[in-house]
C-alpha cells in the first residue's frame, strides 16, 4: 500500500501542475482581455471561476457546499477561510459568485503565465516586510472603495505543522472589515489538506467540503473590537473543523 502511495501521489501532484498549466494556457486570452480595464474585473472574476472549476474537477475532486447564508451581489464582504493548500485559491473562487480580490503572498507571482495574471489581479504582500504589509493594506482599501470584496487567509500562510488544525489569526482582515464596516464572511475548507497538501507524498481525489457560515456583522464596531472579532471568527472555523456539519 505504501509503495502504491509513493507511486500514485507524485503522479497526482504532477497532474495537478500539468492541469494548472493547461487551464492557464486555455483561459489566458480571456483572462488577459478581462484585465485590460479595472472596470472589467467582474468579467475576469467569472472567467477565473471557470478556470477554477476546470482544475477542481480535472483533479477528480468535487465540491460539497453547505450554505448558512447566500451572498448578495453588489455587497462588500471580507472572505476568510482556513489555509492548508494551493487548491484553496480555486475552491474560494468556486464557492462564491461575488467578485473579490485576493491578498496573497508575492512568491506566486513568479509562476509562468499564472503569475502574470496573479500579479495584475491580486494584492501581493511580503508578510516579512512591514512596508509591503502597509502598501497591501492601502491597496485593499482602494479595492473595497471600488465595490469589490477582499479575501484573506488570516493564518498568514499555510502552517508548517501539518498536524495543526488551525493556526492563530492575524489582525489584517478584521481591521479592514471594521474600518469599512463590512461583514466577515467565514468559510471552512475541510478536505483540501487531504486533496493537495504541501506534504509531497500526500494527496488524492475526492470531495472538497465547504461550510459557508453566517455573516459576522461589524456595524458599530471600532478597532478596539478587532481582537474579539478575530477570536470569534477563528472559533467558528475551528469548531466546524472539529465537528463537521457538512
Amino acid at each position: 500500500m505504501k509503495l502504491l502511495q509513493y507511486i500514485f501521489v507524485p503522479l497526482y501532484r504532477l497532474w495537478f501542475y500539468l492541469l494548472l498549466g493547461i487551464a492557464t494556457i486555455v483561459f489566458f486570452p480571456f483572462l488577459m482581455v478581462s484585465i485590460m480595464k479595472p472596470s472589467w474585473y467582474p468579467t475576469f472574476f467569472k472567467v477565473a471561476r471557470l478556470w477554477s472549476e476546470f482544475i477542481i474537477f480535472g483533479m477528480g475532486c468535487y465540491p460539497v457546499i453547505k450554505r448558512d447564508v447566500e451572498y448578495k451581489k453588489g455587497e462588500n464582504y471580507m472572505f476568510v477561510a482556513n489555509h492548508t493548500s494551493m487548491s484553496d485559491i480555486m475552491l474560494m473562487y468556486y464557492s462564491t459568485k461575488c467578485p473579490f480580490v485576493f491578498i496573497g503572498k508575492k512568491e506566486l507571482g513568479k509562476l509562468p503565465l499564472f503569475g502574470y495574471i496573479y500579479k495584475r489581479t491580486c494584492i501581493l504582500v511580503d508578510r516579512r516586510n512591514t512596508k509591503s504589509r502597509v502598501e497591501a493594506f492601502r491597496a485593499a482599501e482602494k479595492r473595497l472603495n471600488e465595490g469589490l470584496g477582499i479575501c484573506i487567509f488570516p493564518e498568514g500562510g499555510v502552517p508548517k505543522d501539518l498536524d495543526l488544525i488551525l493556526d492563530e489569526f492575524k489582525d489584517g482582515a478584521f481591521r479592514l472589515a471594521i474600518e469599512h464596516q463590512i461583514p466577515i464572511a467565514p468559510m471552512t475548507f475541510h478536505d483540501n489538506k487531504k486533496r493537495f497538501p504541501y506534504a509531497f507524498f500526500r494527496g488524492g481525489p475526492g470531495p472538497m467540503r465547504v461550510k459557508i457560515h453566517e455573516l459576522i456583522p461589524t456595524t458599530g464596531m471600532t478597532l478596539q473590537d478587532r481582537k474579539a472579532l478575530k477570536d470569534k471568527t477563528r472559533q467558528i472555523i475551528l469548531s466546524e473543523l472539529k465537528n463537521p456539519t457538512v
